[in-house]
């Protein structure tokens, strides 16, 4: 079938070609390099080789300037960097006092240091403000609780 891209066909390995043929590429360029290595030297009288004495041309003499310029480049200055001292900040914690006669939104009354922004004592489960993270504070009924990171969130937990 031929072929219907009408791609080149793909090389031999080097070794396909048959011992035969391998030996004669062989012979032959051994023949070429012995006949440059001793085909173009003088005789042991002094006489060249007929190569030699048909031609005597004078040779051209090549000479080649090379000229390189380098400039000089200024190294860069040192780079002076400020070192800062960065303190997290800490959760604020605020006081609210109640008067003693008044109840938040669950009916009990306490004292909660930190509120909602409703103005309401935080329980145990609810989630956490920003800036409430790692804060403590009490619920209503003066329970302690933390803010802490559970369940893939900031919720206030019995601490």
């Amino acid at each position: 079938m031929p072929n219907p891209y009408n791609t080149p066909p793909a090389p031999r390995a080097p070794d396909s070609r048959p011992l035969r043929k391998r030996k004669r590429i062989w012979l032959g360029s051994i023949a070429l390099v012995a006949l440059g290595a001793f085909g173009g030297t003088q005789s042991a009288n002094g006489e060249a080789t007929s190569a030699q004495t048909l031609s005597t041309r004078p040779t051209p003499t090549v000479t080649i300037t090379a000229t390189a310029t380098e400039t000089a480049k200024p190294e860069p200055a040192p780079t002076v960097t400020k070192t800062r001292t960065v303190k997290a900040p800490r959760p604020t914690v605020t006081q609210a006092a109640r008067a003693a006669g008044s109840s938040n939104s669950h009916g009990s009354s306490g004292r909660c240091s930190i509120v909602s922004n409703a103005g309401n004592c935080y329980q145990a489960g609810q989630f956490c403000r920003n800036s409430d993270h790692g804060a403590l504070t009490t619920t209503a009924g003066g329970a302690r609780i933390k803010c802490a990171y559970s369940a893939n969130a900031w919720r206030w937990t019995y601490s």
